[in-house]
């Protein structure tokens, strides 16, 4: 959990520091945005391929030599005297997390039985939505009152805790041999349905979240200081629907995507609908965050399920996918903004997450029967 929640700092620290970096380092903000851009296309793009290459290696050693790089990486930002150095230092860090969440999953879950299995994605889930609410608000905080590289360099220390204590306690196995290596109900049809879902999802959201600090100040009205307050409310709703949804999990594994999903597509719909009534919008903007952190958790755990041959493999899918949605979503915004306006990307992003509802609905369950087991 410490590590989930150190990686997804990590990941999203320069988005509350851009104006401080760019600044700092005297490149222009488009440049400074690189930094979370380029960042998610190198996860999206490696996730697959380091998954292969390291499909024989057991997962202890890969967690930590994972988290040793976040450690060094951190470091090498925190000293960049460049832009260009702090660039190289941040997709190091991308090249690690792309594997980190396919292998944190199956290691976390392995160590517990089935009946529960649900509840550890949830937990590993809600350390991760912790980043947006405590870690990055406080990361941006302290690189305001100081300088971008303190906080930066300050990743390195829980970094180094997860990575001694994976190193000493999690024990040693071949990864084939792992309790959770393979999917309880593998379902190839399934598999491809929650990867097709969960990637239309993740370009709806992003194609509204990117620009939501702008819906909030044009379309609703809203003055700069009860933006931010919004964003925490935002991401305090992130953090609610994980720990509901992480806590069902176990009980709806097959509905809870679904209505994930189904409930973002309410939340992007409705800002779009109450444009101009700031108490729909709001109660529109909790149901989009509520929903964003749960999609994500359940089709992780659904990978869990079905997938069709190794689990990390079908993880480091989803993530890659996901990822690339996430791009794909802010560049789709990006098109839509100045030609039709901010509602028109909500109204945009709502319809892509209603399509990977309906995608969602449309598809075959898994099927019923015994968990399989296989062999070593």
């Amino acid at each position: 959990m410490l590590a989930a929640f150190t990686f997804n700092t990590a990941e999203n620290l320069p988005v509350g520091l851009l104006e401080v970096i760019s600044a700092g380092l005297r490149v222009s903000l488009p440049a400074a945005g690189l930094l979370v851009t380029g960042y998610g296309v190198m996860v999206a793009v490696a996730s697959l391929p380091l998954a292969h290459v390291t499909r024989a290696v057991p997962r202890r050693h890969v967690l930590t030599g994972l988290l040793a790089a976040l450690v060094v990486s951190s470091a090498a930002a925190a000293l960049a005297a460049s832009y260009w150095q702090l660039l190289v230092a941040r997709l190091l860090t991308a090249l690690a997390q792309a594997l980190f969440w396919a292998v944190l999953g199956p290691v976390a879950v392995g160590l517990f039985a089935p009946r529960v299995r649900g509840r550890v994605v949830g937990a590993l889930s809600v350390a991760g939505s912790l980043a947006l609410v405590l870690g990055v608000p406080a990361g941006t905080w302290l690189g305001r009152h100081s300088d971008w590289r303190t906080p930066m360099a300050a990743l390195a220390v829980p970094g180094l805790v997860s990575l001694v204590t994976i190193a000493v306690l999690l024990p040693t196995s071949p990864p084939e041999e792992a309790p959770a290596a393979y999917g309880t109900r593998p379902d190839t049809r399934r598999f491809v349905t929650v990867l097709a879902a969960g990637t239309l999802s993740a370009t709806g959201a992003f194609a509204g979240y990117t620009y939501v600090v702008t819906f909030l100040r044009d379309v609703s009205g809203f003055p700069s200081d009860s933006v931010d307050s919004l964003l925490v409310v935002f991401g305090v709703a992130c953090l609610a629907g994980v720990a509901v949804t992480g806590a069902l999990l176990d009980r709806f594994p097959q509905s809870a995507l679904t209505t994930a999903v189904a409930v973002q597509a309410v939340g992007m719909l409705g800002l779009y609908a109450a444009g101009g009534r700031p108490a729909a919008e709001v109660v529109s903007l909790v149901l989009m965050g509520g929903a964003l952190g749960p999609v994500f958790m359940a089709a992780q755990n659904a990978m869990l399920h079905c997938a069709p041959g190794r689990t990390d493999m079908a993880l480091a899918a989803n993530s890659g996918f996901y990822n690339a949605g996430i791009a794909a979503g802010a560049a789709l915004g990006g098109l839509i903004l100045p030609p039709a306006g901010v509602r028109a990307v909500f109204l945009a992003g709502g319809l892509l997450t209603a399509g990977a509802c309906a995608v969602l609905l449309g598809g075959r369950p898994p099927r019923a029967g015994r968990a399989v087991s296989r062999p070593g």
